[in-house]
């Protein structure tokens, strides 16, 4: 589990004009991160696009990252869903050589009770090969995987070894970390409250902007799990600003807007989702140029 203390990245799928997935980019988008420090990577996460790709796509990305890591960094695969059997299916059937943990989203849509959620990640748990990182992110799935409901998964689900908790409420993290047994891991799922959650014990984040600035942020939480908070603290409110515009038209156009800039990735999305307008890259743009 120390593989996963730190700053994980959730990476983008950089597509060509054409919208076919770019596989250079993607493979040098890779190498940027291992370069500037960052933990860990997330393939295939929402970040990813990951609704918007055939199986095929997806195939071929967990290989072009998987070629370009070379074993540096520790791999976590994105592998979820709001269909029970069908998750449970895919992780017995998927070839996971390569990866060391799964990122399972709760279900979303079908708004499961706890008690839903709770055997839901218990048949997951039951059939995953690889260690779980349970996502809680309810601006997505419209439930809220409750501090208590987490606590209990982290009891009574061996393999289950942490969450990614997005709900942004930095109080219902703190309940969290409390209850939690000391080896469950809580990773910040918000670029924004990351460094007071793992001030509070938390283990680090999967981060968006960290792909865009990784070298900044992931000094900033390796600062932060060192306990030098002043330190932490300069980078946070220097980076800060960036996490609102990535977001502000939501994700990944932002951060594309961004990595474009940066010159790593074309900006290009697949509907339904697109480019962030011309008014927000521009502030990204003057943001990174000022940087």
């Amino acid at each position: 589990m120390e593989a996963f203390v730190g700053t994980g990245v959730a990476l983008i799928t950089p597509f060509k004009e054409d919208l076919s997935v770019d596989t250079n980019a993607l493979a040098n988008l890779v190498k940027n991160q291992i370069e500037n420090g960052i933990e860990y990577l997330v393939v295939l996460g929402t970040t990813a696009e990951s609704a918007t790709l055939s199986t095929e796509e997806k195939e071929l990305i967990k290989e072009t990252v998987k070629t370009a890591n070379a074993g540096k960094l520790p791999l976590v695969l994105g592998i979820g869903g709001n269909n029970t059997a069908a998750v449970t299916e895919e992780l017995k059937t998927s070839n996971l050589d390569g990866f060391n943990a799964i990122l399972s989203v709760s279900p979303y849509y079908n708004k499961p009770t706890q008690e839903g959620i709770y055997r839901h990640f218990k048949a997951v748990s039951e059939a995953s090969p690889l260690p779980v990182i349970l996502y809680n992110v309810p601006g997505r799935t419209s439930s809220n995987v409750l501090p208590e409901t987490i606590n209990r998964i982290a009891r009574e689900c061996d393999n289950i070894i942490g969450v990614k908790e997005a709900a942004g409420d930095i109080v219902q993290a703190m309940r969290l970390i409390s209850m939690v047994p000391e080896d469950f891991m809580v990773i910040s799922g918000d670029d924004m409250i990351t460094l007071p959650m793992t001030l509070a014990g938390g283990k680090g984040v999967i981060s968006v902007i960290g792909q865009g600035l990784p070298k900044e942020f992931s000094d900033m939480v390796r600062a932060g799990l060192a306990g030098k908070v002043a330190e932490a603290y300069k980078l946070h409110y220097r980076i800060a600003p960036s996490i609102d515009l990535i977001f502000a038209e939501g994700n990944p156009a932002g951060i594309k807007a961004l990595l474009a800039k940066k010159g790593l990735v074309a900006n290009n999305l697949r509907l339904p989702l697109v480019e962030a307008s011309e008014a927000l890259t521009n502030r990204i743009h003057s943001f990174m140029d000022n940087f």
